[in-house]
């Protein structure tokens, strides 16, 4: 598939987002990406994803010039759809995160199970420094995997986490040098895919209960305070100034 390769290894698949240096997100995108979690968890002979991307940035978030930011509340809704099938999935996943997981690269990068970080990997979400409201689910992710004050340190400032802070806060579970991150992935996958798959499966699902339920119902709110926020002058604002690599200059319009 276009932009997505899939590989396997005995029971463990890695599943790669081959659009770098960045990998910024698109509604076709994460289509692909999803396609390819189901038909992993249609194949019992596969037991744990292994999610990677090609380039200097894990998922860099939606491009502001191009992407779906341009396309109106349409293109965000679709994606929302998206998100909630990646959310479905059944298997484990482990993601490798080599650089930066920006914005929606966030709300990608918790959809795994587990995190491998390397030392260079950048947790992100800036998006109050657009004059925007998180998406992708962050809003009930996030808190429901560092708590409540972190997410929302990480949420109104849109500071920058590093792998080792991550790693400390339980953003990310593993650090790895960025040479060995993906072997480092994979371990951790073999390790779960080394036990009685209905088993992890089942665990799994429990410990996830309804989070893809409840991060439909959380984009559902997200989209619509999105849509509002789109409308204001600190939004285009917002747009300019990460375009332009400065601060914003709002007026709380």
């Amino acid at each position: 598939m276009s932009e997505i390769n899939v590989t396997r290894d005995g029971p463990v698949a890695t599943v790669e987002i081959d659009r770098p240096p960045h990998n910024h997100v698109s509604v076709d995108l994460m289509r692909r990406l999803a396609d390819a979690l189901d038909g992993i968890d249609a194949d019992r002979a596969l037991r744990v994803s292994v999610l990677v991307s090609a380039g200097k940035s894990f998922c860099a978030g939606a491009d502001l010039v191009a992407g779906i930011a341009t396309r109106g509340t349409g293109g965000v809704d679709e994606l929302y759809v998206e998100a909630v099938r990646l959310f479905s999935a059944k298997k484990p996943i482990v993601a490798a995160i080599q650089g930066a997981a920006v914005g929606a690269g966030l709300g990608l990068a918790l959809v795994a199970d587990f995190r491998v970080a390397a030392p260079e990997a950048r947790f992100v979400a800036n998006f109050v420094k657009l004059g925007f409201h998180p998406g992708f689910g962050i809003t009930h992710t996030l808190p429901r995997l560092i708590g409540p004050q972190k997410a929302a340190l990480m949420c109104l400032t849109g500071r920058r986490v590093k792998g080792d802070e991550a790693v400390a806060w339980g953003l990310a579970d593993v650090l790895a040098p960025l040479g060995g991150l993906r072997d480092a992935a994979l371990t951790l996958a073999r390790e779960i895919a080394e036990n009685a798959p209905l088993a992890v499966e089942a665990t799994r699902a429990t410990l996830r209960a309804d989070l893809a339920r409840a991060v439909k119902g959380q984009t559902d709110i997200e989209l619509a305070i999105q849509t509002r926020l789109r409308q204001t002058a600190d939004y285009a604002e917002g747009v300019r100034a990460v375009a332009e690599r400065r601060p914003g200059i709002f007026i709380g319009a």
